[in-house]
């Protein structure tokens, strides 16, 4: 006996969600650009998210902290979808504003030869 119908990925009621969300939400234009986290000395900069983590949700929230750090372990993270990931805690505007200031620390430590970022190399 043969079944007929369509698959999961032809029925449009299973549609890709994040795909939706990427076409849906507004990102900042600097989130276009690549960072290789391999030119990126993360852990200068982590003090700095755990900090405005903090400062956003008013608690301290390590599950949040280490939620962000874990998805800039991979070589070239994709911030649009650290932005979809982190809306649910932070809300669309706060998590725009964020990802926003997170990922112009991480390319500008990404163009330093040492690895961090200019603004923390002025303090």
């Amino acid at each position: 006996m043969m079944y007929t119908g369509t698959t999961a990925e032809q029925d449009n009621r299973f549609s890709d969600k994040e795909k939706k969300l990427l076409k849906q939400m507004k990102f900042d234009n600097n989130l276009q650009k690549p960072v290789d986290m391999t030119k990126v000395k993360l852990d200068v900069i982590k003090p700095w998210i755990a900090q405005k983590i903090t400062a956003v949700l008013g608690i301290e929230d390590d599950v949040v902290v280490h939620f962000v750090f874990n998805q800039l372990e991979a070589k070239f993270p994709d911030p649009k979808k650290m932005q979809i990931n982190l809306t649910g805690f932070l809300n669309g505007k706060n998590a725009r504003i964020f990802m926003s200031e997170l990922w112009e620390l991480l390319l500008s430590a990404q163009d330093s030869v040492s690895g961090i970022p200019e603004q923390f190399m002025e303090k």
